[in-house]
């Protein structure tokens, strides 16, 4: 569709999904189904991921219009986020991440879904904010994020709403390497075009084999997540 806010395109060989709903980035069931249309057509191709926003965000979570209208949109929104992070783990073809700036709450957490990620060094924040705004960390939301922070970070990301920095982001495990705004997208793709030599086969079997942990136990706190959903927003 013309006016959805993601787009999809190859590039010498690599699949690249720009989100871009000329704002933050929400979250939002449009842009859910954008990804997932996408992340459908890079299966057809067999071919790499590259991720990525608009400049200055990569997402800064979900759609607070819809959350605050509650009622069943809510809950599925929130549960379509999860299951496109569960998608993104679980990705066939290798998926790097192109973070053009801010990784705020769904955006941190689709972000560390990723194989690879790749920030831009600025005024950036990495954060799993939801105790800072009144929200306990989703029990889904926990284990997205014990998978890829180290254990101290994973603390304070998770009780203490820490922001993190382009500049402390790769030692703390939200990135794995930051470089100027201009140098993202040719970083990102080289890096992409380096993977294709891979065994696809291989990558695809050691994934599921590296990550079964972690989507069940995404899916069991996911369980839990849409009971405590589902009271608050349908109660």
């Amino acid at each position: 569709m013309s006016d959805s806010p993601v787009t999809y395109s190859l590039v010498d060989g690599t699949a690249v999904i720009t989100m871009d709903d000329g704002k933050a980035n929400a979250v939002s069931p449009a842009l859910q189904q954008g990804v997932n249309a996408a992340l459908d057509r890079a299966e057809a191709d067999g071919a790499v991921v590259v991720l990525t926003g608009r400049p200055g965000f990569l997402s800064a979570g979900f759609d607070l219009k819809t959350l605050a209208a509650s009622g069943q949109p809510a809950v599925d929104m929130l549960n379509g986020g999860i299951e496109l992070a569960i998608r993104l783990l679980s990705h066939p073809a290798p998926v790097v991440i192109a973070c053009p700036g801010h990784a705020i709450a769904m955006g941190v957490f689709l972000s560390l879904c990723g194989d690879y990620r790749i920030g831009v060094r600025g005024n950036f924040r990495y954060t799993a904010n939801e105790v800072a705004i009144g929200m306990a960390m989703p029990f889904s939301t926990i284990e997205i994020l014990r998978q890829r922070v180290t254990p101290a970070a994973l603390t304070r990301s998770v009780l203490l709403a820490e922001v993190f920095t382009p500049e402390n982001a790769v030692a703390n495990g939200l990135l794995d390497e930051v470089v100027e705004p201009d140098e993202l997208m040719p970083r990102a793709l080289a890096f992409a075009a380096s993977l294709s030599a891979l065994d696809a086969n291989a990558h695809a079997v050691s994934k599921k084999r590296l990550r079964a942990p972690v989507v069940a136990a995404m899916r069991e706190g996911l369980a839990k997540d849409l009971e405590g959903w589902k009271k608050q927003f349908l109660g």
